[in-house]
């Protein structure tokens, strides 16, 4: 019988699966899917909605396959805000001594 063993989840999968930059990768995942769910709630056309945001259908495409792989957090950030949604960002002093940690928190409806 083969044996499966198994790792817990760092909760972070671009981290688990070795990616780099996999905590910038999953504040881009996040901010991504809350760009999605509002488009997709708004019943938007990609090209509408890239008017909207004042970029390219396709880059509209790609986000909406939750796939923003040209896409900075930054503008990421600007199409939340053009969507009508307050973004907020805190520096503080990191935990541990050595590098800070970047993440991003959503707040429901």
């Amino acid at each position: 019988m083969e044996q499966t063993t198994h790792r817990a989840s760092s909760g972070n999968v671009f981290a688990d699966l070795g990616i780099p930059n996999s905590e910038q990768e999953l504040v881009k995942a996040k901010l991504t899917v809350q760009i999605y769910r509002i488009l997709r709630d708004r019943k938007l056309t990609q090209t509408d909605a890239a008017r909207l945001l004042g970029t390219t259908q396709a880059q509209v495409s790609a986000l909406m396959r939750c796939r923003p792989v040209s896409v900075s957090v930054g503008k990421l950030m600007e199409f939340l805000i053009t969507l009508g949604q307050d973004v907020k960002v805190t520096v503080r002093p990191a935990a541990h001594t050595g590098t800070g940690h970047m993440s991003v928190t959503l707040h429901p409806d």
